[in-house]
C-alpha cells in the first residue's frame, strides 16, 4: 500500500424506514474509544428524526405483525448469518467501544450472535407459553393468544454496545412489534453497523429504525409520542427514566423499567413477553 494513500473514513448514518439519512439537523458528535481517542463522527438525531422513525415503524407494523411466525423466524435467522459474516468488524468495534481486548470482544460478539439465534427460534414457539385454551362452563371454546403491542421505543443499554443492544431489540421484534432504537450514546457504532446488516437482510424497511445521539434528547419525544405503544428504558439513568415514565403515562404506554442487568446471563422470557397483548376469543362448539 502506498505510504501517501489517504484512508477512506466511514460515514455513519441513521437508519430510518430502510434508508440511511443523515440527521435532518445536520449535526454530528464525536465518538471516542475507552481512552478518549477519536473513532468517528456519529449523527446527532433530532426530535424530527425521532418522529420520522415512528412513522416508518408504524408503516411497517402491519406487514411485519401479519407475517407468519415461521417466516419472521427465518428472516431473523438470516440476520444472524450476516452478523457471523461480519464478525471481525463487530469484534473491532466492540473492542474499541468497551475497552476490551480482541479476545474478550470476540466472546461478546459470539454471545451476541448466539443471542440473536436464540430469540429467532422463539418466533413460532412463544404462543405455546403465553397462549392457552381456557376452561369455561358452557359449550364454547375460549382461546387466548398473544399479539404484538405495536411500535416499541427501545433505549439500548449504555454499557453493553452490542450484546445488550441485541438483548433488548431482538425480543421486541421477534414477536411482531416494530422498533425505534436509541443506540448507546457513548458507543453507538455497533448499533449503526447492525443497521447496515438489517438493511441488506430480508428484514423489511421500518421494522427496525436506529437513531444515535443524546439519549435524553431523542427519548423525550418518543416517550410522549401518541403513536408509540411501549418503551423499554434499559438505557436510561434513574432521573431520565422517571421523567420518561411520566411522559409515557399520557397515552398509557407499556413501560419496561431499567434495572441492573448481566447481559451475558440467560435472558429468560421476560423481555420476550413484555410487549405482547393477550387476545381472548369465544367460539361456540359444534354439536
Amino acid at each position: 500500500m502506498s505510504a501517501d494513500r489517504l484512508s477512506v473514513l466511514k460515514t455513519y448514518k441513521l437508519y430510518v424506514g430502510g434508508k440511511f439519512p443523515r440527521s435532518e439537523s445536520g449535526r454530528v458528535y464525536e465518538v471516542t474509544d475507552s481512552k478518549g481517542d477519536w473513532l468517528a463522527n456519529a449523527p446527532l438525531s433530532s426530535r424530527k428524526d425521532a418522529r420520522d422513525a415512528v412513522v416508518a415503524a408504524r408503516k411497517a407494523f402491519g406487514g411485519w405483525s401479519g407475517a407468519t411466525a415461521y417466516n419472521r423466524g427465518q428472516i431473523l435467522y438470516r440476520v444472524a448469518e450476516m452478523l457471523e459474516g461480519r464478525r471481525d468488524q463487530f469484534v473491532s468495534e466492540v473492542a474499541e467501544a468497551e475497552g476490551l481486548s480482541k479476545a474478550k470482544a470476540s466472546v461478546q460478539v459470539d454471545a451476541t450472535v448466539d443471542r440473536w439465534v436464540w430469540y429467532a427460534g422463539w418466533s413460532d414457539k412463544v404462543a405455546q407459553i403465553s397462549g392457552s385454551a381456557n376452561p369455561v362452563a358452557g359449550p364454547f371454546f375460549n382461546l387466548s393468544t398473544p399479539e404484538p403491542t405495536g411500535v416499541v421505543a427501545v433505549l439500548a443499554p449504555q454499557d453493553s454496545s452490542f450484546l445488550g443492544l441485541v438483548s433488548v431489540l431482538a425480543p421486541a421484534i421477534v414477536t411482531g412489534n416494530t422498533a425505534v432504537v436509541v443506540a448507546s450514546e457513548k458507543s453507538p457504532l455497533p448499533a449503526l453497523s447492525l443497521a447496515e446488516v438489517l438493511a441488506t437482510s430480508d428484514v423489511p424497511g421500518g421494522v427496525v429504525n436506529v437513531l444515535s445521539g443524546r439519549t435524553g434528547e431523542i427519548a423525550a419525544p418518543l416517550a410522549a409520542h401518541q403513536d408509540v405503544n411501549a418503551i423499554d428504558l434499559a438505557g436510561a439513568g434513574p432521573e431520565l427514566a422517571k421523567e420518561l415514565e411520566a411522559s409515557a403515562a399520557d397515552n398509557l404506554k407499556r413501560v419496561l423499567r431499567p434495572r441492573p442487568a448481566d447481559w451475558s446471563a440467560d435472558p429468560g422470557t421476560e423481555r420476550l413477553l413484555a410487549f405482547l397483548e393477550t387476545k381472548t376469543v369465544w367460539h361456540p362448539m359444534g354439536a
